[in-house]
């Protein structure tokens, strides 16, 4: 049996696409909204020390979020990308959203969410632990 290239042409590689950009809109939304907020109100509440335990907190929080945000744009993404080329269950995000909605209701979005949030939470912490730290190197003034 062919895979590729072949059956599904050059569109194969981009099912899902839209799905795919939403997705990446919300999380980096997500990220650093939910990061600079939940900073703020760690740094008001003065429970957590301030440096890397106050950003290793706004992270994993900030994490929390983007994997309650995304959920749903990854269950479709990958609905959208895993349908048989040749069998085609869903016209696009907006008929695979209804779908799974009408089948599964909310909870159908957040099937997988605790493996979300564990790969986005380390991920996260990394990502602003260093964004910050690098920020105090070059002289740039922490967010």
């Amino acid at each position: 049996k062919k895979s590729g290239m072949v059956p599904q042409g050059i569109g194969g590689f981009y099912r899902g696409l839209e799905a795919n950009i939403a997705r990446a809109m919300v999380l980096n939304g997500t990220k650093m909204s939910c990061y600079d907020q939940i900073k703020q109100m760690i740094k008001k509440s003065g429970m957590v020390p301030d440096g890397i335990p106050t950003q290793f907190a706004s992270a994993m929080g900030a994490g929390f979020f983007m994997a309650t945000t995304v959920a749903p744009f990854d269950m479709v993404r990958t609905r959208l990308m895993n349908q048989p080329p040749d069998a085609k269950i869903y016209s696009g995000a907006f008929d695979c959203f209804g779908k799974i909605m009408a089948a599964e209701g909310p909870g159908g979005f957040y099937r997988g969410f605790f493996p979300i949030w564990m790969r986005f939470a380390p991920t996260t912490c990394l990502q602003l632990i260093i964004f910050e730290n690098l920020r105090g190197v070059l002289g740039m003034k922490a967010m």
